[in-house]
């Protein structure tokens, strides 16, 4: 545990911020990320020599963009997460390991799957190498991207959990450790929500509707929007208690 002091006030979101060291591991989680970033966009790219060719890259952005959010999503849970606890302990190493190893496993099919995605979406006028001909291989788009999102979502709910169990030790106050319960919540919905999304892939019919087809991925869309709503509810909270002037 680094850097927790006791007297300090919290910030924004209602959380005294016991992680402003930044340790050697923090440090080398960061540059981890950030080897996955520079390994997404290196991937499978040539330098254009020719206007045809620097179009046809440029219609990748999309692909990439997605895949860097998708990155950056766990990136910035994981330091939201080492700012609000400031932990450094065995456990909370072994999790971070494990959530840069599943990052760089996943970061070639996260690529390929967004990228048939934007083609599929755009009627093929955004390029992808990777292609869908059949429901057997949209079954298996699926199955890959629920398994990635999800495991790396279950990593996310398990850091909230080892801090909820040293609650006592961290000193968390009672709206902290509310808040804490509910981020265990919000993430553990990520798995959840990839197993639904694995299991409407299943169903499908061997000649789905566009609604068929889209629904696996609409599955996603509905999570981040009820996850938002979630965390608009906590912010809301610790407004509303933090301007009666006390602290919970």
């Amino acid at each position: 545990m680094q850097n927790l002091r006791e007297e300090a006030q919290p910030g924004a979101d209602g959380f005294v911020d016991r992680g402003l060291d930044v340790t050697r591991f923090q440090s080398f989680l960061d540059a981890s990320f950030a080897f996955t970033v520079t390994v997404l966009v290196i991937a499978g790219s040539d330098v254009p020599d020719s206007i045809g060719k620097l179009v046809s890259a440029l219609k990748t952005v999309p692909t990439f963009a997605a895949s860097f959010l998708m990155i950056l999503l766990f990136w910035s849970g994981h330091d939201t997460w080492s700012r609000r606890y400031g932990l450094d302990d065995a456990r909370s190493r072994q999790l971070g390991l494990l959530l840069v190893f599943l990052v760089l496993v996943y970061v070639y099919p996260l690529k390929m799957l967004f990228g048939a995605f934007f083609a599929w979406l755009s009627a093929g006028v955004l390029p992808t190498r990777f292609v869908v001909d059949t429901v057997a291989d949209l079954r298996a788009m699926f199955y890959a991207y629920a398994l990635a999102f999800g495991t790396l979502g279950g990593v996310m709910a398990l850091f909230y959990a080892h801090a909820w169990r040293l609650r006592d030790t961290l000193k968390l106050s009672r709206f902290e450790r509310k808040a804490t319960r509910g981020e265990i919540q919000r993430w553990a919905l990520v798995p959840a929500f990839a197993v639904l999304s694995a299991a409407l892939a299943w169903l499908l019919p061997e000649n789905p509707s566009m609604l068929q087809t889209g629904l696996p991925g609409i599955v996603y869309f509905v999570l981040n929007a009820y996850t938002g709503h979630l965390r608009r509810r906590t912010r809301r909270q610790w407004a509303e208690s933090h301007s009666e002037g006390r602290r919970p």
